[in-house]
């Protein structure tokens, strides 16, 4: 879908399929390395699609065999080897946009869906994603320590924050891989389905995602990132701001709509039920496979 109004098309492409943008590294041939035009490419990619009203649930994937086998060495390391420090900031800067300010708060609820390799700096953008769905044969790997360098791009901070101190430790100091599956058990991903499932759970994931209130979901979300770094009675104050803004924000038409659902009409039960807006009732939820290692 390239287009001189679109800021994707080369490194970085999109499909829209039923309200889901399909966010595509987009260098098979190079495992969809990143290197420098990509990570602008991608930033501005993430930034259009906030305001685009094909997408309301971003999906990030790879074209190929690959999700991302993480920084392009030759275009990152070699090439750069003998430019200026400033130059070298600058293109670490670029990175880290997109990775860990716009995707990681982005306005849209954002799902990885891993259906292939990822190494070393892709690991940054995966846990910048809200959830994270894994094929079982997707292939992780924290090799840097095989060729002598560390873990760059925040990759440490993303690992200790999601894999836990041992889990993290082990497959840095080590560089071995693991599957899908592995990376479910340690909570690097939400879940590890068959490669055949991939695509089908996290549509499922992203229709579940669509049927919230968008204003509140991303309040939500954003509450969730901040109040870990919080002391209780900030988090506290913080959490009711936030409430408050997102509901005047939002008008409170999802709220008020489940509230008589549930207290007046009896026909929302929101333990267990989603509010439909259309029809003012309660809807199960539809059945979803069950997790790996459940």
């Amino acid at each position: 879908m390239s287009s001189t109004k679109q800021p994707w098309g080369n490194t970085v492409d999109v499909e829209f399929s039923d309200d889901i943008a399909f966010v595509y590294f987009n260098r098979p041939d190079k495992k969809n390395c990143m290197s420098p035009t990509l990570n602008r490419e991608m930033f501005a990619t993430l930034h259009a699609l906030e305001l685009d009203d094909r997408c309301k649930v971003v999906v990030l994937t790879g074209r190929g065999a690959a999700w991302s086998a993480g920084m392009d060495l030759k275009e990152y390391f070699r090439e750069t080897d003998n430019e200026s420090d400033a130059f070298k900031m600058r293109i670490r800067e670029e990175a880290a946009a997109w990775q860990q300010i716009k995707l990681r708060n982005h306005a849209k609820p954002t799902i990885a869906m891993v259906n292939g390799w990822v190494f070393g700096g892709a690991f940054t953008p995966l846990t910048s994603c809200d959830l994270a769905i894994a094929s079982d044969d997707a292939t992780f790997g924290l090799s840097e320590i095989n060729w002598g360098i560390l873990p760059g791009g925040n990759v440490t901070k993303s690992v200790a924050d999601t894999m836990g101190q041992r889990n993290a430790l082990y497959y840095i100091m080590t560089g071995e891989t693991f599957d899908g599956k592995k990376a479910a058990a340690m909570g690097l991903v939400n879940e590890s389905v068959p490669a055949k499932q991939l695509g089908k759970r996290v549509r499922e994931l992203a229709k579940v995602l669509m049927g919230k209130d968008p204003v509140v979901l991303r309040a939500a979300k954003e509450v969730f990132k901040r109040v870990r770094y919080m002391d209780w009675e900030t988090a506290n104050d913080y959490i009711y701001a936030k409430s408050d803004g997102s509901q005047h924000r939002s008008g409170g038409e999802f709220r008020h709509g489940a509230m008589k659902a549930f207290l007046d009409d009896k026909k929302l039960k929101p333990g267990l039920d989603t509010y439909k807006k259309d029809d003012g009732k309660g809807s199960k939820k539809a059945a979803s496979p069950k997790k790996s290692g459940k």
